[in-house]
Formats: structure tokens, C-alpha cells, sequence
């Protein structure tokens, strides 16, 4: 879906953060509030896609933090998932007239995707059309590595 209203989404973000995405964006001018927790929905349905169980954002991205998340990513999470808590929180925030910090909100949706789900698929895509016996000696390389075998 291509709107004027803000950047579309990732392609490869999942079907339904991909729909709460495009409803926030549907939205933005009418109530940038909505569509920030429309968003914050989709970051928490984001962490669960990168192997996290959703259920507690700020959890999730501890643990993804302690697995070796890149400090940037993190730092996206962080932006999104706090001004979506404080917009759903009473008294916290109040961005009834700022779609910008929403538009902010959707591009690093895309930016956690771009980093966590599109640029790893695409390196797999590219690694996967090396030659078959690149790929076994690579192999072989790796589990020697792993056996602790560090001889070439």
C-alpha cells in the first residue's frame, strides 16, 4: 500500500504487522494517536517475529539486547515502544496533533525491518547462490572452528 500520508511499509514485514502498519498510516491525519498505538502494536508484534514471545515489549527487547541486538535497533525499539506506551497511557503524552513523531514511529518500523528481517534475507538469498562446493568447504571450514580445530 502506497500512501501519501507516510512511508509504506516493508515488504517483508509479516502480513498482519504489515495491516497494523497500514492502518496507523490510515489514520495518521485523523488521529496520530491511534495510529501511534496502531504502531506500537506492530513493534510488539515485531519482537515476537525475531523470536521473542510479545508479550512484555520492554522484555523482549532486553533479551534481544542480550542475544546481541545492534545498539541502533535497539534504540528504535526503545523510541517506539516508550512513545507508544505513554500515548496509551493516560497522562503520559499527548501527540494529538503530531503526525510527525508518528511518520518518525513508521520509519523506524521499517528501519527495525529493513535491519532484522529484509538485510538478512537478502544476504541469505546471495549466499545461498554460491556454488555447491564453496558452500561444503565453507561448512567444513566452520565446523572445524567449532570442533575448536583452528589448523587450515
Amino acid at each position: 500500500m502506497s500512501n501519501n500520508n507516510g512511508p509504506p511499509a516493508n515488504t517483508d514485514l509479516p502480513a498482519d504487522i504489515r495491516r497494523d502498519y497500514n492502518e496507523a498510516l490510515s489514520i495518521i491525519d485523523l488521529s496520530p494517536r491511534g495510529a501511534a498505538a496502531l504502531t506500537r502494536l506492530a513493534i510488539q508484534k515485531l519482537c515476537k517475529e525475531l523470536g521473542q514471545p510479545g508479550k512484555n515489549i520492554n522484555n523482549d527487547i532486553g533479551a534481544l539486547v542480550a542475544a546481541g541486538l545492534n545498539t541502533k535497533i535497539q534504540k528504535s525499539l526503545d523510541v517506539v515502544r516508550v512513545i507508544g506506551n505513554n500515548i496509551v497511557h493516560p497522562g503520559k503524552m499527548d501527540i494529538d496533533d503530531d503526525r510527525d513523531t508518528e511518520v518518525i514511529l513508521l520509519k523506524l518500523v521499517n528501519v527495525i525491518a529493513d535491519k532484522r528481517i529484509s538485510e538478512p534475507k537478502e544476504i541469505d538469498e546471495i549466499y545461498a547462490g554460491l556454488p555447491p562446493g564453496a558452500l561444503e568447504a565453507i561448512g567444513r571450514r566452520d565446523n572445524k572452528k567449532k570442533s575448536g580445530d583452528d589448523s587450515d
